[in-house]
């Protein structure tokens, strides 16, 4: 086994794909940007598709371009030729990735397209290849250096393919002007998906699961109704009205004032004016109000109705955090 530096030997092949990288970002031109605007324009489908080690690049980009706002899949060229190609139709544009440009999977699947009316847009490092020539659009990439030290294996060419892929997914969804909340509604389950989608009545405890109380209630029946609860606050109501609030934290200083609680109701010792929030407001808007106040839970009103409670527990169980 041959004597190496491995970390210098890591640190060669950064550079090798670096310098491929630097060379095809400064080959950007207009061929780039009409591929863009094709892509902006398309009317169907983008479909990415390559054999091997592009296709896994094009699996990626595809997903890339889906979560970015651009409808978009990835065709296996094999399974393409056994009738996935019905998924395609004339409005579709076709990204196909060949660095040779000459994979045979790829380049039969060049007849059955042009039948079937797709636009056909070649990605190789070779301008004479099979693709590039059949391809109603192209990019060919400057000749780059592969990281492999035989400079065979694909590894810049792979690279540069998925940097490549990145620049139109990122430039169409500037184009569209997609935001974070179109992010959110294509990414429901991350955590910034959340963040954006989820409201404070999507969370709140309602109806049997509420914690509430009516006006004049004995403190003793209001203490087992919040302890059964376990929401830490009982919300107190007259017509469906909330008129005060009472919290473990205010039971707790009640019981240090050693007060009578089977003698005293509910009225005497509630917040009267409480933090509210609406059912409409975006959980995490209540979790940063409950966070700035110091407090565990709040009732959730809809003019002037008591519909709910939320909890801080609630929102961070979700995984939505600050």
């Amino acid at each position: 086994m041959p004597e190496i530096n491995i970390t210098e030997e890591g640190k060669k092949l950064f550079d090798v794909e670096i310098a491929a990288m630097e060379a095809v970002k400064n080959a950007l031109d207009e061929r780039f940007e009409k591929i863009v605007k094709l892509i902006c324009d398309c009317k169907g489908k983008v479909v990415i598709t390559g054999m091997d080690k592009p296709g896994h690049i094009g699996t990626k980009i595809a997903a890339t371009m889906a979560s970015l706002g651009t409808p978009s899949f990835f065709l296996h060229p094999a399974e393409a030729q056994h009738g996935d190609l019905g998924m395609l139709d004339k409005d579709d544009v076709v990204i196909a990735i060949s660095f040779s440009g000459e994979s045979e999977e790829v380049t039969k699947l060049i007849p059955s397209l042009k039948l079937i009316g797709a636009t056909l847009v070649g990605i190789s490092g070779n301008p004479d290849s099979t693709l590039i020539t059949h391809s109603d659009y192209s990019f060919v990439f400057p000749p780059i250096k592969e990281a492999c030290a035989l400079n065979l294996a694909p590894t810049s060419s792979t690279t540069v393919a998925l940097a490549f892929g990145d620049a139109l997914a990122v430039c169409a969804s500037k184009i569209y002007g997609f935001n974070e909340q179109n992010f959110a509604l294509f990414h429901p389950a991350g955590s910034l998906g959340k963040k954006l989608v989820t409201k404070v009545a999507d969370l709140m405890k309602t109806g049997e699961d509420n914690s509430v109380v009516s006006i004049n209630t004995q403190l003793k029946d209001a203490i087992v109704v919040m302890s059964k609860k376990a929401l830490g606050i009982v919300c107190v109501v007259e017509n469906d009205r909330l008129v005060g609030v009472f919290t473990d934290g205010d039971l707790r200083r009640a019981l240090s004032k050693e007060i009578d609680v089977y003698n005293i109701v509910i009225d005497e010792l509630m917040i009267r004016t409480p933090i509210t929030v609406s059912s409409n407001l975006l959980a995490v808007e209540a979790l940063k109000l409950m966070n700035d106040r110091n407090i565990s839970a709040l009732p959730v009103v809809d003019d002037g109705k008591l519909v709910g409670t939320i909890r801080i527990n609630d929102i961070t169980g979700m995984g939505i955090i600050l």
